[in-house]
């Protein structure tokens, strides 16, 4: 059985802004990755190649599917590698074709697809970035665990890491330590049936 994990890692503001941290999607507050992560991003990339080292595949919506694929594909080197060649599911039901190796599109309702992936495969199942698919796993208990990197900064406006949800979900913190000087990187395990 698989273990759901949102992460990759998961980048958020203090206030849980996950919107534009690159600034390429024209957001007003955009850019909030490099500009406050600064020399701490040399640990964050160790952190981002341990977490697709430990990583049996990449669960991601259509939209961060082509993020990342356009980013990666072309590269070389340790993580490039590895995300280049691990097993990747995209939930999606517009991309016909997947253009990078090693991908398998999941057709059909995301929450039966996750649930049959999540028996068939073994080890992490890593959901990065696509913080809409993951909320509606969220909302049907298929998230088993959650790491984030907090950024120090409070934007004060932005799409959210969580949005609503039918009731409470708790989470119980299991890990805590910093990246660099300035990262807080945060674990925490989805409590199922509290």
């Amino acid at each position: 059985m698989g273990k759901i994990v949102m992460s990759g890692p998961q980048n958020v503001s203090l206030d849980g802004v996950v919107q534009d941290p690159d600034g390429e999607e024209g957001f007003e507050l955009g850019g909030w990755f490099t500009r406050f992560g600064g020399e701490d991003l040399a640990e964050w990339s160790k952190v981002a190649l341990e977490e697709a080292l430990h990583a049996e595949a990449w669960l991601l919506g259509r939209k961060s599917y082509e993020f990342f694929g356009a980013r990666w594909r072309p590269r070389s080197g340790e993580l490039a590698d590895r995300l280049n060649s691990m097993p990747k599911y995209v939930v999606s039901s517009t991309l016909e074709e997947p253009d990078w190796d090693n991908s398998t599109v999941l057709r059909g309702d995301a929450v039966t697809e996750v649930s049959k992936l999540k028996r068939e495969l073994d080890g992490e199942i890593v959901i990065p970035a696509s913080h809409r698919l993951g909320r509606t796993l969220i909302e049907h208990d298929l998230v088993d665990e959650v790491r984030l990197v907090v950024f120090p900064v409070v934007l004060g406006a932005g799409e959210r890491f969580f949005g609503e949800t039918s009731g409470r979900k708790p989470l119980r913190l299991t890990e805590a330590r910093t990246i660099g000087s300035g990262l807080a990187f945060l674990t925490y395990e989805v409590v199922q049936n509290p």
